[in-house]
C-alpha cells in the first residue's frame, strides 16, 4: 500500500508555471506506476499525465502535451507535474495516483487504486 500527499498548487496567471509534486510513504515506490488527473469544476476527472515505474515512458492528455512534463526521483519517492503556459482551462483540483497494473492499460482513473488528497490550481486571465 501507499500514500501519496500532492503539494505545489496555488494561484497564477495565464502564461505562468508551476510545478506540483507528490510525495509517496512506503519502500515499494517503484514498484508502481503512476499518475496526476485534474478534476475542472463541473466536470469529471480526468487524466492528464502517467509515468512507467521507472520512469522511461510518459503519456499525456492531448490538451496538456508540449506544456506539461511528467517525472519522478524514485530514490525521493516523488513524482512531479512541471506545468508551462498554463491557462484558465487548466484551472482545477490535481490529483497524483498509484496504480500496479501495467502501463499500457492504466490510462482511466478506475486502473488507480491509490490517490492524494488533491491541490487546487488556479490560473487568472
Amino acid at each position: 500500500q501507499v500514500q501519496l500527499a500532492e503539494s505545489g498548487g496555488g494561484l497564477v496567471q495565464a502564461g505562468d508555471s508551476l510545478r506540483l509534486s507528490c510525495a509517496a510513504s512506503g519502500r515499494t515506490f517503484g514498484d508502481y506506476n503512476m499518475a496526476w488527473f485534474r478534476r475542472a469544476p463541473g466536470k469529471e476527472r480526468d487524466i492528464v499525465a502517467r509515468i512507467n515505474q521507472s520512469g522511461s515512458l510518459t503519456n499525456y492528455a492531448a490538451s496538456v502535451k508540449g506544456r506539461f512534463t511528467i517525472s519522478r526521483d524514485n530514490a525521493k519517492n516523488t513524482v512531479y507535474l512541471q506545468m508551462n503556459s498554463l491557462s484558465p482551462e487548466d484551472t482545477a483540483v490535481y490529483y497524483c495516483a498509484a496504480t500496479k497494473r501495467g502501463y499500457y492499460s492504466a490510462y482511466q482513473e478506475a486502473s488507480y487504486a491509490y490517490w492524494g488528497q488533491g491541490t487546487q490550481v488556479t490560473v487568472s486571465a
